[in-house]
C-alpha cells in the first residue's frame, strides 16, 4: 500500500534523526516519539507547513543546573527558537506532584529567558480541535516565518552590515562624508553599499534639493541587526 505524503515524509523525518543520534539522545527519540507526537505533526504541523524543515523531534535542552531535558519538538529556523509540547492530562497534570509542577513552570521561564518561545498544546485539543491548534501555532510562528522569507531573499555583504550597524548606532541623520570617513573609504566606494541599503529600505536618504547628503536607519534595519 502506497504511503500518504505525510506518512512518507514522517518516516524519513524520524529515520534521519534516529540515524544522526547516538546514546540517550537516540534512545529518547525511539522511546519518546509516540502516538501523541505523531498526531500533532499530522493534524497540526503538516497541514500548515507541509515540511519538517528546521524541526527536531525530542530535542535536548539544558536547564539552569545543566540537567538535560527533552522538548517534544524544537523548531529552529534561522531567526528564532520555538519549543513545542503536546501535553496529555494524565501524564502532565493529574499525575504531577507539586515539585514537578514547579519545575515545569520554572523550566519554561528559564527557556524563555534564554530566547525560546514555548508553545503548549493539550493532547485533547490536538485530537479533537486541531483547527484551533493550527490557528494558534500560525499566530505564534507566522510573523517569524514572514521575516525569515524576507531575510532569505536579502543577503547583506559584511560591509553593508557594518554600514547599517553604524547608521543605527548613530541614530539621527548621518552625512555621507562622515560614513566614508569612519570606514576610511572614499566617497565613490561608500556610495555602492549606501545605495543598496537605501533600495532595500534599510536606510532612508536625506536630500538637499536633488542631492542625497546623508542617511537615516529605518525601523526595518533592526530586523537585519538582531
Amino acid at each position: 500500500m502506497k504511503l500518504s505524503a505525510f506518512e512518507a515524509a514522517h518516516e524519513r523525518f524520524i529515520s534521519n534523526h534516529v540515524d544522526e543520534r547516538t546514546g540517550e539522545r537516540r534512545g529518547r527519540l525511539v522511546r519518546g516519539h509516540r502516538h501523541a507526537e505523531k498526531l500533532l505533526l499530522e493534524q497540526v504541523w503538516w497541514p500548515l507547513f507541509g515540511s519538517f524543515e528546521h524541526l527536531h523531534p525530542e530535542y535536548e535542552v539544558a536547564d539552569w543546573n545543566r540537567k538535560s531535558q527533552f522538548l517534544d519538538f524544537a523548531f529552529l529556523p534561522p531567526n528564532g527558537r520555538f519549543g513545542i509540547e503536546c501535553d496529555g492530562y494524565q501524564s502532565h497534570v493529574k499525575d504531577m506532584d507539586r515539585e514537578r509542577f514547579s519545575y515545569a513552570l520554572n523550566r519554561d521561564t528559564y527557556l524563555t529567558g534564554m530566547g525560546w518561545k514555548m508553545i503548549h498544546f493539550s493532547f485533547d485539543d490536538v485530537q479533537n480541535r486541531p483547527e484551533m491548534c493550527r490557528m494558534l501555532l500560525q499566530l505564534v510562528i507566522g510573523p517569524h516565518m514572514l521575516r525569515a522569507l524576507d531575510a532569505d531573499t536579502t543577503t547583506l555583504t559584511p560591509m553593508e552590515k557594518e554600514v547599517l550597524r553604524y547608521a543605527w548606532r548613530f541614530g539621527a541623520s548621518i552625512r555621507t562624508t562622515e560614513i566614508a570617513r569612519h570606514f576610511d573609504l572614499n566617497y565613490r566606494t561608500i556610495r555602492k553599499p549606501l545605495e543598496r541599503l537605501s533600495s532595500l529600505h534599510l536606510l532612508e536618504p536625506v536630500r538637499r534639493g536633488s542631492y542625497v547628503v546623508g542617511y537615516t536607519a529605518t525601523e526595518k534595519a533592526l530586523e537585519f541587526l538582531l
